[in-house]
């Protein structure tokens, strides 16, 4: 996830969003964003404007905020698409500042996986998983075109240029600090600090919060 900005409007960093209109998903995506706010000490209430987002970039091509949220795998393309150039825009990257969460996780209850044979149930849904990424990364235009079966609506370049741009999220490069699908403990505990800051969980969450061995019986598996 990323926040963009024209140039031409005078934002090279997040501490220039104060006075500005600025746009977010609410629902779960705004707080990669009040993280950042907060590093930079603008309160979201009284230094500037934050404005709900249409999941389109209409709001910045049109001007009509300073700045939006955009997926790199998704609405960049879009805005590209609008006859925007790299060049013309200011990217900030939530990852560079230490303020980026975990996105699309795999979730189960602990006494499930405590339950009979769950765990290895988890752990070849993890790998059937992790094959199907493998797949997506290896025959990437099959890939794009069984999504198209399913959902024509972007059409195929965008799909294309989604499936790329996923691939290197998944697989690089750059290379990921942790294998697909193992949690990384630094980026666990981020978005757990996050998360409790702005009270999508009432008290801190413990490392027990996940696991690393379904991860570990998914590699053993035949």
């Amino acid at each position: 996830m990323r926040e963009l900005a024209f140039k031409t409007s005078g934002i090279k960093t997040p501490a220039d969003l104060k006075g500005r209109k600025v746009a977010v998903w609410f629902g779960g995506n705004e707080f990669a964003l009040l993280a950042t706010l907060a590093k930079y000490k603008l309160d979201p209430q009284k230094d500037l404007t934050l404005v709900q987002q249409p999941f389109d970039m209409n709001l910045l091509l049109q001007k009509q905020v300073d700045a939006a949220a955009a997926m790199t795998y998704n609405e960049y393309k879009q805005v590209l698409d609008g006859g925007v150039k790299p060049e013309d825009l200011v990217v900030i990257d939530f990852n560079a500042e230490g303020t980026a969460m975990l996105e699309d996780g795999i979730f189960t209850r602990a006494d499930w996986l405590r339950t009979g044979k769950n765990k290895e149930t988890a752990a070849r849904f993890l790998r059937a998983s992790l094959k199907g990424w493998a797949f997506c990364r290896d025959q990437a235009a099959a890939c794009v075109d069984t999504v198209l079966k399913e959902s024509p609506v972007l059409g195929k370049p965008h799909q294309a240029w989604m499936m790329t741009e996923i691939n290197k999220l998944v697989w690089g490069p750059p290379a990921p600090k942790t294998p697909a699908g193992k949690m990384d403990p630094e980026a666990f505990k981020r978005t757990a600090d996050i998360a409790l800051k702005f009270g999508v969980i009432k008290k801190p969450a413990e490392s027990s919060a996940y696991t690393h061995e379904v991860w570990e019986l998914a590699q053993t598996l035949k």
